[in-house]
């Protein structure tokens, strides 16, 4: 039982870095420092998406509008830590 926990909680922090590494592109791509018309860059980028996207745009919709700053991977990030923790809490006691 604590190998599927283990492979549970492996496979939420390989999901943190996934939405780091999708919220810097983001970033670059914003501030030109990297181009989409590369297709290496592309590629990446439509990747990161469609993997983040389905979590992201949910809660995308509940936070307000703040003009250009998007909340949603810290609010995704926190809900994954809150369930890694209940996970080791839940871990330990069986």
């Amino acid at each position: 039982m604590q190998s599927l926990f283990l492979l549970i909680d492996t496979i939420l922090g390989l999901y943190v870095w996934i939405l780091i590494a999708s919220a810097i592109l983001s970033w670059l791509v914003a501030f030109n420092v990297v181009n989409t018309r590369n297709r290496a860059v592309y590629v990446i980028g439509d990747f990161l998406y469609r993997v983040t996207e389905p979590v992201l745009g949910p809660i995308r919709r509940i936070l307000p509008n703040l003009g250009g700053l998007d909340l949603s991977p810290i609010v995704v990030i926190l809900l994954i830590f809150f369930i890694r923790n209940l996970l080791r809490e839940y871990a330990f006691l069986v």
